[in-house]
């Protein structure tokens, strides 16, 4: 396996459930940790939790391409690389498609998929000048089945799914790896906006979705763990 110490790991979405979480796994390992997050207020306390420095905590909205592209820029001044790329940002919008908007869909795609497009294109430069990398994402489980009321949510995910195994194609002949985690239900601040009666209890944790990152950062590089699937025993979809 390898260290987790000393890398070079940039972390989007930190300010939520799962994203502070393997912050603090992360950071516990001695990694060189860069984190960014939308919720300036949650980003600050987990900085603070983990002792991050402030030079190294950005407030980021990844639909802005020039944020994005201006974050970029200044992680890079200060690392010189990255080894690991972990998206888990993210947004969950459930509703009938009688009550789901035109806004609620463009948003879904903008945060889900365009928002990890513009960051991966954003990294990618200096991954395949390092000739190797690790990109992270979290399509989840409606990024591989579909689910009554997530038209949008399913959207935004399947076309993440697709759009990284066509990304794997083009670095095939690199050493840039990627990664794509499909967890199932997890017991996030996810649910909190969402009108639909769910066991919480029952569902996997945010800090066993967390360990499943960190381990992720610690595959051999001999090999590559292409998908991990983690779903909550009682309700196995795939």
């Amino acid at each position: 396996m390898e260290k987790i110490k000393d890398k070079k790991i940039v972390l989007v979405g930190a300010s939520g459930s799962i994203g502070s979480r393997t912050a603090k796994l992360l950071s516990a390992g001695g990694a060189d940790l860069y984190i960014t997050g939308h919720n300036a207020e949650r980003l600050q306390q987990t900085a603070m939790d983990c002792g991050i420095s402030s030079n190294k905590v950005f407030e980021l909205d990844i639909t802005k391409e020039d944020q994005v592209q201006t974050v970029t820029d200044a992680i890079l001044r200060q690392s010189g690389g990255i080894d690991i790329l972990i998206i888990a940002s993210g947004i969950g919008i459930i509703k009938p498609i009688e009550l789901l908007t035109t806004e609620d869909f463009l948003k879904s795609l903008a945060i889900n998929l365009t928002g990890p497009f513009m960051l991966i294109k954003a990294f990618i430069p200096v991954m395949k000048e390092q000739k190797k990398g690790l990109i992270i994402n979290i399509p989840g489980i409606l990024g591989k089945t579909p689910m009554a009321g997530a038209m949008a949510y399913s959207a935004s995910k399947y076309g993440l799914n697709g759009m990284m195994k066509s990304l794997r194609e083009e670095l095939k002949r690199t050493e840039i790896r990627i990664t794509q985690l499909f967890l199932g239900g997890v017991d996030s601040n996810f649910w909190n906006e969402i009108d639909l009666r769910v066991q919480r209890d029952k569902m996997i944790q945010a800090e066993e979705a967390a360990k499943a990152i960190w381990f992720l950062c610690q595959q051999p590089v001999s090999g590559v763990v292409s998908e991990m699937v983690i779903q909550p025993f009682n309700h196995q979809v795939i």
